[in-house]
């Protein structure tokens, strides 16, 4: 997967769970758009988790 911003991908995630909550989509299409949702979920996750991890870095000696 092309490295995106976080904020792309969480816009194609949403965009994702709008067409599977939507009905309207055949199950092969509903399965392809639920791995790639998947894999946009993992990608999201990490970069959230790398934030935190700054975070915690950069506020350690913050309180002293």
């Amino acid at each position: 997967m092309k490295m995106e911003s976080f904020e792309t991908n969480l816009k194609k995630l949403e965009d994702i769970v709008k067409k599977l909550e939507g009905g309207d989509v055949k199950l092969s299409d509903s399965i392809k758009f639920f791995e790639e949702g998947v894999k946009l979920t993992a990608s999201l996750s990490k970069a959230l988790e790398e934030a935190e991890s700054k975070i915690t870095v950069l506020t350690e000696g913050k309180n002293d």
